[in-house]
C-alpha cells in the first residue's frame, strides 16, 4: 500500500463541524453501537465528513475522534489506512477513480488514465486549474466483466472507451454530470455478453424456464416428503367370536401394500445387479499380457492414480513394470479400465505417458516431462 499522508497545512481548514442534517445522521450512527463501543462508528462518520466537505481534513479527523472519546492518533490511523478516504482536496464537480487492476488494464485502463492526464492534471491527486476535477488510479472496483471502468463519487461507469470518458469528463466539468447515466456505456445491460444474449432471449422463454424449474422443484419436494413420511401401520383386525366363524372360512389375503413391499425387496437386489456392469473376462483377448514376477519390481504407485490396492490388483494380473504399462494399446487400456471399474480414468490420468517417462529415466525424467514430482 502506498504511503498516505494528510494534505499540507496550507490546505487545511482551521476547524470542522457537521451541518445540521449530518449532525443528526451522526447521532443515529453512534446509537447503533453498544455503550462503550461508540468508537466503532469512526468509519461511517469519516465518510459523512467526506461527503460534506469533499475530502477528509485534519480538523474533521480530530473533531470526530473527540466526539467518540478516542485518541486522535487512532482516528488518524483509520483515515490514513483506508483508501476510500480522500486526504487531499478533490475536484468540486468530479473526482474520477480509474480502476487499474489486471482485467481493466488488459481492456485499456491505461488509455483512460491518459485521458485524465490530458484533461485534468498530469499527476494524480491534483485538481485542474479551476479546481473542478481531479483523478486517481485505484484497485478493483468490482465490475471486471465490464472492464474498463471508472467511479465518480458513488456511481460507476463501465465498458468505457477513451472517447466516451472524455465526453463524461466534459459533462461533469460543465456541471452536467447528472445527465450521464451510470453503468455500461456501450449499450449492453448489466453484465450480459458483450455480443448480446445467446440464450433466453425472450421474456416468454424466460418465464417458461422459470415455471419448469418451479414445477420440478415442487415435484421433487412432494416426492421427498412422501418418502420421508412413516408408512401407515396395518390395522389389527378384531377377532370374531369363535361360534360365529364358519368352519370353512378361507384365510384372509395379505394386504396389497405389504405384498408390494415384499416384491420390491425381492426385486431390488436383482435390479441393482443388472445395473452394475460386469467385469471383463480374464480370458479376453484384449487383456494385457502378464509376466512372472521379476526380481526387481517397479513402484507402480509412482503413477498418478495408482495406490497400494490398485498396485496389488495389477500384480495379480502379472503387471509389474512401467514398461508393461507404457506399451498398452487402446484396447488393452479399455480392458484394464473396465476391470478396475475406473470409467475412463486411465486415459484421463494418462498412465501410458507417465509410465513411459518413469521407464525411461525414473523420477528425474518424470519431473522433466510433467514439471512436478510423482504424486
Amino acid at each position: 500500500m502506498s504511503v498516505r499522508r494528510l494534505a499540507e497545512a496550507s490546505l487545511q481548514p482551521a476547524s470542522f463541524a457537521f451541518n445540521k442534517e449530518n449532525a443528526a445522521a451522526v447521532q443515529q450512527w453512534i446509537a447503533k453501537y453498544p455503550k462503550g463501543r461508540e468508537q466503532s462508528a469512526i468509519i461511517p462518520l469519516l465518510m459523512i465528513a467526506q461527503e460534506q466537505e469533499g475530502w477528509v481534513t485534519k480538523a474533521a479527523i480530530e473533531t470526530i475522534s473527540d466526539m467518540l472519546g478516542m485518541p486522535r492518533i487512532r482516528g488518524l490511523e483509520v483515515a490514513t489506512f483506508y483508501t476510500q478516504y480522500q486526504l487531499n482536496p478533490v475536484g468540486t464537480r468530479a473526482h474520477i477513480q480509474v480502476c487499474g487492476t489486471t482485467p481493466c488494464m488488459l481492456r485499456g485502463s491505461e488509455a483512460l488514465m491518459d485521458v485524465c492526464r490530458s484533461k485534468i492534471h498530469h499527476d494524480q491527486f491534483h485538481t485542474n486549474d479551476k479546481g473542478t476535477l481531479s483523478w486517481e488510479e485505484v484497485e478493483c472496483l468490482g465490475a471486471c466483466v465490464n472492464a474498463p471502468m471508472v467511479m465518480i463519487f458513488k456511481d460507476t461507469f463501465e465498458d468505457l472507451t477513451p472517447e466516451r470518458l472524455a465526453e463524461i469528463i466534459d459533462l461533469y466539468d460543465a456541471g452536467k454530470g447528472a445527465e450521464v447515466k451510470p453503468g455500461p456505456q456501450n449499450g449492453r445491460h448489466g453484465s450480459e455478453p458483450a455480443g448480446g444474449l445467446k440464450t433466453l432471449t425472450s421474456e416468454k422463454a424466460i418465464l417458461k424456464s422459470t415455471r419448469d424449474k418451479e414445477a420440478k422443484a415442487a415435484a421433487k419436494a412432494a416426492k421427498d416428503a412422501a418418502a420421508a413420511a412413516p408408512a401407515a401401520a396395518p390395522a389389527t383386525p378384531t377377532p370374531a367370536p369363535v361360534a360365529a366363524a364358519p368352519a370353512t372360512a378361507a384365510p384372509s389375503a395379505p394386504a396389497p401394500a405389504k405384498l408390494a413391499a415384499v416384491d420390491t425387496a425381492k426385486t431390488a437386489p436383482a435390479k441393482a445387479a443388472a445395473a452394475k456392469p460386469a467385469k471383463p473376462s480374464l480370458d479376453d483377448k484384449n487383456r494385457p499380457a502378464g509376466i512372472e514376477k521379476p526380481a526387481a519390481v517397479d513402484d507402480l504407485k509412482l503413477i498418478s492414480g495408482v495406490g497400494p490396492k490398485i498396485e496389488g490388483t495389477l500384480h495379480s494380473l502379472g503387471i509389474y513394470t512401467f514398461a508393461q504399462v507404457a506399451s498398452w494399446k487402446k484396447a488393452e487400456r479399455e480392458w484394464v479400465d473396465g476391470y478396475l471399474s475406473f470409467h475412463g480414468r486411465i486415459d484421463r490420468d494418462d498412465w501410458v505417458k507417465q509410465a513411459k517417462a518413469l521407464a525411461k529415466g525414473g523420477v528425474a525424467e518424470y519431473i522433466r516431462v510433467f514439471g512436478k514430482k510423482p504424486v
